[in-house]
């Protein structure tokens, strides 16, 4: 047994990974070592027989919302699916560089672009996860107004997913912005209920409704750190877990 195979806690997983987890910090665009760094977590993971899907957002390219506001001469539905062509463009980057890493992948569309992506059809997505392929799911839902993070709460139902992973650069869920409030606490734990009354800015509401209502836990967690994505679907307690 390879050293670092691991017993996992959750059989089918969703990660959520942000568009900025593409690009070094304080940047824009892809960086393809930043990337190669998550694919290399990522195949230490698949190792282990677990079932991984992936939502990427598409922040580091372009934020549909934030590009409308700025713009009176893009509508904001149409900054919108920019945005989400900016998550398969992130997605295809993904998809080479694990295969590169030597694991099987495929990529669904939630806009039909058949000649880079599969159109997302929930059947067949399951059949990759069953077959050990990493499926990454692009373009959210293929409708405006509605964030990755909402996307990967309901894809995650969808598939019927054990837990949603909110990989981010902080390692946790705090009662304020640790950047800017040195005293902020860190959550090991806390309920849907906790995180929406008190507007805590790790997920949008809306992607925690949906969650509370199918009482689908997630566990929010620092990607940065290298072999954290094992430990995470391994049950150890790091990061906060929302439940």
């Amino acid at each position: 047994m390879p050293d670092n195979l691991i017993t996992p806690k959750y059989q089918r997983i969703l990660l959520k990974i942000s568009g900025e987890s593409f690009c070094r910090d304080g940047e824009s665009g892809i960086s393809m070592s930043e990337v190669a760094s998550i694919s290399e977590q990522i195949r230490d993971v698949m190792s282990s027989g677990v079932q991984l899907a992936i939502v990427c957002g598409g922040g580091n390219i372009l934020r549909g919302k934030q590009f409308a506001e700025v713009s009176d001469a893009i509508i904001p539905s149409t900054a919108h699916y920019m945005g989400m062509l900016a998550t398969v463009i992130n997605a295809l980057a993904l998809q080479d560089a694990l295969e590169s890493a030597g694991v099987a992948t495929r990529v669904q569309s939630a806009i039909r672009m058949e000649g880079v992506a599969e159109p997302f059809i929930r059947r067949r997505c399951i059949r990759h996860l069953e077959k050990g392929r990493v499926v990454i799911l692009a373009a959210g839902t293929g409708s405006p107004f509605v964030t990755t993070d909402t996307a990967a709460a309901l894809r995650a139902r969808e598939i019927d997913a054990d837990v949603v992973l909110k990989g981010t650069k902080v390692d946790g869920v705090y009662s304020d912005d640790p950047m800017k409030n040195p005293h902020a606490i860190r959550y090991t734990e806390i309920t849907y209920r906790e995180v929406i009354d008190q507007n805590l800015q790790v997920m949008d509401a809306q992607a925690f409704h949906h969650c509370m209502e199918h009482k689908l836990p997630i566990v929010v967690f620092d990607y940065k750190r290298v072999g954290n994505i094992a430990r995470v679907i391994a049950g150890e307690p790091i990061g906060t877990r929302v439940h």
